[in-house]
């Protein structure tokens, strides 16, 4: 049985390398289907495996707790509310249990100014606990501490990026910047981050939150605590991230007197990189698919050239029926050429594919993730449209009269 593919397969490379413009042509579009899937699977992980780093780049066992309700779904996000102030905070560091540190976040958009440079940036003011809450380092100088905080000194630590842009090569700490005509002394410079959840974490500015609400957005009063933007949590491990969450859920609703549906939003970092999985998960889907079509369309061109072959060559049909060959060898012998453009074209198509991953990894930040599975299933389904769109040309040329061939 292995030679008599084999002779078939020799036949059939013999036959298509007769017409190299027309194969070429008939595997063009399982070339660029085999490829675009391929290559968009590839896309697909590599970007589920950046938005998973940038997560962890927030922090290891965070809850982020937002101000409003959240609705259900994968694009679900919480819908915006006051409902979350700096008391909530202190009173989740004095009174939860499982957590290891909480950070409170408010922020705004300033302009800032040093000399003659000036920025627009996120100036956040949150306490002393944020690096290791948050997974930030400090790369020079430090992060304000807890009495510089209750002192309300106007101290504040920048991001590398804001740093670049305001001081160049000059070193910042000590000099003095100036944020809505308030003087700020940079005390710290933060290390690196890169961007996550579509937000440069190195453009920005970090202060005392104290700071913030009392003379940046005058909220700080005798009888009002300051909103906040979010509250960020770190659990004591990631087992205590289920209890922590519960009851940082059961405080809020005791401290904000809810009797129905919750006016915050407690979310784990598992649960919003399951939500961006999901979203990236159902792009993936839809732009395979749609590439996918072009399959269809390779399979439907091979089907068209096997059937014109058939046609043109009815005389080497009749010849080889006159000379002995049964009605399955005619029919191997067309399903065969049929099944090796379509293993050649997805062989060419996945080498298209792996390269042009490789040099789109190296334009951006995502990673080259090329699945085995989905080479594999490259392959077969190359091969199955090869025997599936081959077998009716071949049927046709099997069901040839040898005499009406021969005088044809």
């Amino acid at each position: 049985m292995a030679v008599y593919l084999a002779e078939n397969a020799s036949m059939a490379v013999r036959t298509l390398s007769a017409n190299k413009l027309r194969s070429g042509l008939t595997m063009l579009g399982i070339i660029i289907g085999n490829a675009s899937v391929i290559a968009m699977i590839a896309v697909g992980q590599g970007a589920q495996q950046f938005i998973g780093k940038q997560f962890q780049s927030l922090g290891t066992n965070i809850l982020f707790v937002l101000p409003g309700i959240a609705p259900e779904g994968p694009l679900a996000s919480s819908i915006p509310a006051e409902s979350l102030v700096l008391d909530d905070a202190e009173a989740m560091a004095r009174e939860v249990p499982a957590i290891a540190g909480v950070a409170p976040e408010k922020s705004d958009r300033l302009r800032v100014t040093w000399a003659d440079k000036d920025t627009q940036v996120d100036v956040t003011g949150t306490n002393s606990e944020y690096p290791s809450v948050r997974n930030a380092g400090v790369a020079k100088g430090r992060f304000f501490s807890m009495l510089e905080l209750q002192q309300h000194q106007r101290v504040a630590v920048l991001g590398s990026e804001t740093a670049r842009t305001l001081f160049g090569d000059r070193y910042p700490v000590g000099a003095k910047i100036r944020i809505r005509n308030y003087s700020f002394r940079v005390i710290g410079v933060m290390a690196e981050k890169g961007a996550s959840m579509g937000m440069n974490q190195d453009e920005a500015i970090f202060i005392p939150i104290s700071v913030m609400a009392s003379q940046l957005t005058g909220e700080d009063n005798a009888y009002t605590s300051p909103s906040l933007q979010s509250i960020s949590v770190s659990a004591k491990s990631s087992e205590n991230m289920s209890a922590a969450q519960f009851q940082i859920n059961n405080l809020l609703r005791l401290r904000h007197n809810v009797k129905g549906e919750n006016d915050f939003t407690v979310r784990s970092q598992q649960e919003l990189l399951q939500t961006a999985d999901s979203i990236t998960g159902m792009l993936v889907v839809l732009m395979a698919a749609t590439s996918g079509i072009s399959l269809l369309v390779g399979g439907i061109g091979i089907m068209n050239i096997m059937l014109v072959s058939v046609s043109e060559r009815t005389q080497e049909i009749g010849l080889r029926k006159a000379l002995g060959a049964t009605h399955k060898d005619i029919q191997v012998q067309f399903t065969v050429e049929a099944v090796i453009l379509a293993l050649t074209g997805g062989s060419i198509g996945i080498a298209i594919a792996v390269a042009g991953t490789v040099i789109f990894a190296a334009l951006t930040p995502l990673e080259a993730i090329v699945s085995p599975v989905a080479i594999l299933l490259a392959v077969g389904v190359s091969g199955a449209i090869g025997l599936g769109f081959g077998v009716l040309p071949a049927r046709n040329a099997a069901r040839l009269d040898p005499i009406i061939a021969l005088r044809s």
